[in-house]
């Protein structure tokens, strides 16, 4: 999110409390909805995707959905939400223990490249719900470039990147990696995205300006 001070309130469009399985086995079989819906969804378009669709290829009872979500949105920010989930930990284990801001950058370009290549249908889901709920659609980009923010705040404290706006570092840094990981590691799944991470990150950590050269 925005920095302290200028911070932009989202609203849920849903508030209520999430329908919570009280067996293990409810867990399972919602977790098989999910699954079924991030199919479907992530391959079809949310609008050609309905809980019946999404029922059957769980192979559960189409009212077997609505004991654990109560609409097809549900499942959608639902699955906006592991998205994020999983993108942070495959992010968090790739710089573990890196100290250098550049490096972690380095590292987190390749993470956040494989993350795309191996959740293909979450990370269109998340494209999908700019259309059904922007509100989560937002908020996902705004908790990422908030704790993106901080990150870059330390790194400047620390002398390890030159001073400037960090929210706006953010938010430019992360259209870097959605739009050049959608092209090379979404919509070319066979080739390698290798030479594309290195190159994006040679624009992150050097810029456009020819090396050396006075600013």
């Amino acid at each position: 999110m925005p920095a302290a001070g200028k911070m932009l309130e989202i609203k849920d469009a849903d508030a209520r409390p999430a329908l919570a399985p009280k067996t293990s086995r409810g867990e399972r079989t919602r977790q098989r909805i999910l699954d079924a819906a991030e199919r479907e969804i992530g391959s079809r378009g949310f609008a050609e995707s309905s809980v019946s669709s999404i029922t059957q290829e769980a192979q559960v009872a189409q009212g077997t959905f609505y004991v654990y979500f109560r609409t097809k949105e549900d499942v959608l920010r639902e699955l906006v939400l592991r998205m994020g989930q999983r993108l942070r930990r495959a992010l968090t284990l790739a710089t573990s223990g890196l100290k250098d801001r550049l490096e972690i950058e380095r590292r987190g370009i390749h993470a956040f490249f494989t993350c795309v290549r191996e959740n293909p249908n979450l990370y269109q889901v998340v494209a999908e719900s700019q259309f059904v709920d922007e509100a989560a659609y937002r908020k996902y980009y705004y908790d990422f470039a908030e704790s993106y923010r901080l990150a870059l705040d330390a790194a400047v404290a620390a002398g390890q990147i030159a001073p400037g706006d960090s929210e706006t570092r953010a938010w430019a840094l992360m259209g870097v990696c959605d739009m050049v990981g959608r092209r090379y590691a979404l919509w070319e799944s066979a080739s390698s995205f290798e030479a594309a991470a290195e190159e994006a990150f040679a624009l992150v950590a050097y810029g456009l300006a020819p090396r050396g050269a006075a600013r």
